[in-house]
């Protein structure tokens, strides 16, 4: 038995202390918000429980279903018939499929092939070792040429990645469309998932679990002080108090843990602080009327600010239209200091452009998230810039979302990092970040 804290309660860190707390161990969580989740939590929206951040399951998530199945809850998985629509030029377009590909009037017959021909080989792909020195905007335009890149991603990249938009890794972008593309029913036919009553399920179980077993989870109590003593952990500071431990887990975003760490070599923290991350504003309307079909809409258009919108009622049943709408940007442009109220009336006019039929009558309500650390900012090359995951200090763990890496952020990613981290208390085995690449 090894007395353990884990920083954190989204997703991840609650199933550390859950796998923990199996192996035996005394667990403490640690949680600056004051409810669990991160990510993954829901609130109430309008009398609506639902996720702040949407989130759906693919059919490659095998973590997911397995700690799912663990916890009792596998038989409340579900899956819909899904598909993905194409804004441009003033138009939405069907996509997402072969018919839909050979439809659409704004490519030429050869890019088309090219574009099907290179998704189509990507779902196929046991590795993508090869991608990690190259950026996505080489791999698209070697593969499907420079007029799909210019006419389908362009638009999309920087309306993500603004300044870094030519510095993404390939093999981050490849691994999403391998994710996507191989969650289907049939050529012609995507299908997602989702949680019955949403991720607060999950989240909801895992509580549970954590208590059953008697660990200890403390909300609003955010972790100020990994402490240490002769080169390994004693404890944690958080919410003013001390907790003892010989064993600590974090999964906190990389740029807090420079200042969680203050005895980590310069080297160290030098690492940890080059990880770039990309923020979020997200926008949550709940309308009277649906905008699309479609659960997922790509916009490519230079006058609308957003890279797409969800309609998240196409997959998950709600008694209303629930949409969100991410702007994802680097914190350090001028548009994150805008007011939520200009996001929400920007993001429904944009929508009210997409389907005309919809009036102002038609929004019920509307908020905003937002998070500082969203999305890593992963390079080419990224794999070699993330820091072990057992750290110079003997008994301190560190993993967020960029150790999903070239995986995007998911639960089920995080389940499996938990797994791992959680086997390696109290040994001498060094877990890895192995290769997600598959």
């Amino acid at each position: 038995m090894v007395k353990t804290v884990v920083i954190g309660a989204g997703a991840m860190g609650l199933a550390a202390a859950y796998h923990a707390l199996k192996a035996g161990h005394e667990v403490d969580v640690v949680e600056a918000d004051r409810i669990a989740g991160g990510m993954a939590a829901h609130f109430d929206f309008d009398g609506l429980s639902i996720e702040r951040f949407y989130h759906f399951v693919c059919k490659p998530d095998r973590p997911t279903f397995a700690l799912l199945d663990e916890l009792g809850i596998g038989d409340k998985m579900r899956w819909r018939p899904t598909s993905m629509g194409y804004w441009t030029d003033g138009a939405l377009h069907d996509w997402g499929d072969p018919i839909a590909l050979l439809r659409f009037p704004h490519l030429d017959l050869v890019s088309k092939i090219r574009y099907g021909a290179q998704a189509f080989l990507t779902t196929k792909r046991k590795s993508f070792d090869d991608l990690e020195n190259v950026s996505a905007r080489e791999w698209i335009e070697k593969g499907a040429g420079p007029k799909v890149y210019e006419r389908m991603w362009r638009r999309l990249m920087e309306l993500k990645f603004y300044e870094y938009a030519d510095n993404v890794s390939a093999a981050w972008i490849a691994t999403r469309v391998k994710r996507i593309g191989s969650s289907r029913r049939s050529m012609f036919q995507e299908e997602l998932g989702y949680i019955e009553g949403g991720s607060e399920t999950l989240v909801k179980a895992l509580v549970a679990a954590i208590e059953r077993l008697g660990g200890r989870i403390r909300l609003a109590s955010p972790a100020e002080k990994v402490v240490t003593e002769g080169g390994r952990v004693t404890g944690v500071l958080a919410g003013g108090d001390f907790i003892a431990a010989d064993a600590v887990i974090s999964t906190v975003p990389t740029p807090y843990v420079s200042r969680l760490v203050p005895d980590f070599s310069d080297a160290t923290k030098a690492a940890y602080d080059a990880i770039r991350n990309i923020g979020v504003v997200c926008v949550l309307h709940k309308l009277r009327k649906s905008v699309t079909p479609h659960f997922w809409v790509n916009v490519v258009d230079e006058t609308m600010a957003i890279p797409g919108f969800i309609e998240f009622s196409n997959l998950r049943p709600v008694d209303a239209t629930i949409v969100y709408v991410p702007y994802y940007m680097p914190t350090t442009q001028a548009k994150w200091s805008a007011s939520d109220e200009s996001f929400v009336n920007e993001s429904f006019a944009y929508l009210k452009r997409v389907n005309p039929a919809l009036t102002d009558a038609d929004r019920i309500a509307s908020t905003v998230g937002r998070l500082s650390h969203a999305q890593p900012l992963c390079e080419p090359g990224f794999a070699k810039r993330i820091p072990p995951i057992r750290t110079e200090i003997a008994g301190l763990q560190i993993a967020d979302t960029c150790y999903y890496y070239p995986e995007d952020r998911g639960i089920s990613e995080g389940a499996r990092l938990a797994a791992e981290m959680a086997k390696a208390i109290g040994t001498d085995y060094e877990p890895r970040r192995e290769p997600i690449f598959r």
